[in-house]
Order: C-alpha cells, then sequence, then structure tokens
C-alpha cells in the first residue's frame, strides 16, 4: 500500500447533502437495511452478498444512480456494488432497486478508497466504472480528484487479469489527466489508441445528450488489466 493511500487525508469528496426528499428519506431507512452493505474493516464475500457467483462490476461515485439502475437491469448476467457518499443520490438508487427489483444491485455509502482497502479482496473484480467524477476544475484542487495514480494500482490489485477499468467524464482537461495516469500504470493497457468510443452499456444520460446536442464533449477511456 502506497503512503499516498495509507495516510490518505484529502477526500476526492465533498459532502455536499443537499436536500433529502421524504422519499430518499424513507428509502434510506427503510430499503438500505434490505439493499445496502455497512462499511467494515473485514474482508466482503461478493458472492455471498449477492447469493451467487457472477462478474462482479464496482461502480464508484454514482450520482442519483439512473445510469446504475438502467446498466444493471439490462445486463442482469452481472452483479454491480455502487458506492455514493451523498444521501439524495443513495436514497435515490435504493427506490430505483425497490421499484425495478434489481437483485443484482447493492450500495455502499462509504469512501471507495476505504472500501478497496478493506473490503475488497485482490483480484476479485471484472470491472470498475468510474463515471463524470468531479473534475475539480481549478489547479489548486486537482489534488482532490479521484482519478490518481496512488488509486488507480489499488484499482488494479482487485481487478483481475482482463478486467476493466473505464472511466467517462465531459470536461477534456481531466479526460487528458485521467489517459495519462491510466497510461502510466504499468499493469494496464488502453482499448483504444487513445478515447474508446462509448460502449453500448453505458447509456447516455439527458444531462449528457443536452451537453451533446450544444457541441460539448464527452470522452470515455476504457483500459484492461494485463
Amino acid at each position: 500500500m502506497s503512503e499516498e493511500l495509507r495516510n490518505r487525508a484529502i477526500r476526492s469528496f465533498v459532502l455536499r447533502q443537499g436536500r433529502v426528499s421524504p422519499a430518499q428519506q424513507r428509502a434510506l431507512e427503510e430499503l438500505k437495511p434490505r439493499y445496502g452493505i455497512p462499511y467494515q474493516e473485514t474482508l466482503l464475500d461478493l458472492d455471498q452478498a449477492f447469493g451467487r457467483g457472477a462478474p462482479k462490476i464496482l461502480e464508484i461515485g454514482f450520482g442519483m444512480g439512473e445510469t446504475s439502475a438502467r446498466i444493471a437491469a439490462a445486463h442482469p448476467e452481472n452483479d454491480y456494488l455502487g458506492i455514493e457518499v451523498h444521501g439524495p443520490g443513495v436514497g435515490s438508487l435504493l427506490k430505483q432497486i425497490d421499484e425495478g427489483g434489481l437483485a443484482n444491485l447493492r450500495i455502499m455509502q462509504h469512501d471507495a478508497v476505504e472500501v478497496l482497502k478493506h473490503m475488497i479482496g485482490p483480484e476479485t473484480l471484472s470491472g470498475v466504472h468510474i463515471f463524470f467524477p468531479d473534475p475539480w476544475h481549478k489547479k489548486r484542487h486537482h489534488k482532490r480528484r479521484l482519478i490518481q495514480p496512488a488509486l488507480v494500482a489499488l484499482l488494479c490489485d482487485k481487478l483481475k487479469p482482463g478486467g476493466y477499468l473505464h472511466a467517462a467524464t465531459d470536461w477534456q482537461e481531466y479526460a487528458e489527466h485521467i489517459l495519462a495516469v491510466l497510461s502510466a500504470e504499468p499493469r494496464l493497457a488502453n482499448t483504444a489508441q487513445d478515447y474508446a468510443p462509448r460502449p453500448d452499456y453505458r447509456p447516455l444520460t439527458k444531462f449528457e445528450q443536452r451537453g451533446l446536442r450544444l457541441g460539448h464533449g464527452v470522452w470515455d477511456i476504457v483500459f484492461r488489466k494485463k
């Protein structure tokens, strides 16, 4: 474990909780015990948590969860573990899991780095999704960006050989940063010359569709573990 992750003080997120709606609050109270996995500093048996052996995909920062729910519904052959710290998003996705009967999607409300360090075993993940992480636009805040060499190395520890790491961003400078960081990790290989076409499994969000109509760019970066 690198010194950067061992002594991690700078968070890659800020708890801007916003307003939790009554429906989201009910979901947090009633559904989180059913579909949530509590954080603990012991290794998590992912097959036991989902009740079956299937490819396990980790998503870091699922926002309000619409994309997560759509991917899980379209791919029942995979199991998905979503990690998010913000209460409104967790409540929103809990409702979607319950309403959609998504037995292959579970949630953790905790810091992703701590979950990876303490709960995810080596070479257990078939994939990792990091869609539209906070770009931290100001240069003095770049150290807060989630995708940094230490995290990528940790993710590589948890990925199976052949497993993939898929990041997407609508901020070009952050896309360049992500591409450079992933390219520098010797255990990863790019699946494209630089940026990848959007894989079919990642649906377009309403926000993304609006941005594309306005001429804004979106960059997908997909690497595989050698």
